[in-house]
Order: structure tokens, then sequence, then C-alpha cells
């Protein structure tokens, strides 16, 4: 199997959604298409936010799935 080179070698999916408080959390999954491993969530995946608004949670969950991305292509987990 190829080792991911570009960013174009995965797929990162962001939205957010609204916890019983009434704050929006930032949900994220990032697959890599070169093998179709799920990279994010794992067991024990950190919370992204709470936060004030859905923009500020999609947008927090889109870099944090950049640089998943970013460390992936440096040192490909197996």
């Amino acid at each position: 199997m190829p080792a991911p080179k570009t960013q174009s070698d995965f797929k990162i999916y962001a939205s957010s959604h609204v916890d019983a408080g009434g704050m929006h959390i930032g949900s994220l999954k990032v697959v890599r298409k070169t093998d179709g491993r799920v990279l994010f969530p794992f067991t024990g995946a950190p919370v992204i936010g709470p936060f004030a608004t859905a923009l500020e949670a999609r947008s927090a969950a889109t870099i944090y799935g950049a640089q998943i991305v970013a460390d992936d292509i440096k040192n490909p987990e197996t």
C-alpha cells in the first residue's frame, strides 16, 4: 500500500453538534484514502470544544483534521 503523500490522499469530514448544555462541539472524521484507515476518531480521542457557535466548532474540527493529516504525511500511522 503506498504511503500518503499529499492532502488529497485523505478525506476530512468536519461538522458540529450541540451538547446537552447548549454548547457546540466539533465532530471530526479523518480517513486515509490510500488504505481506508480511520485516523480520527479513536478510542480516547479529545473532545473538540465546547464553542459558542457552530461555525467555531466546525472550524476547530477542520483545523484539527488538517493537523492530523499533516502529521500522518510526515510519519504515517500503521
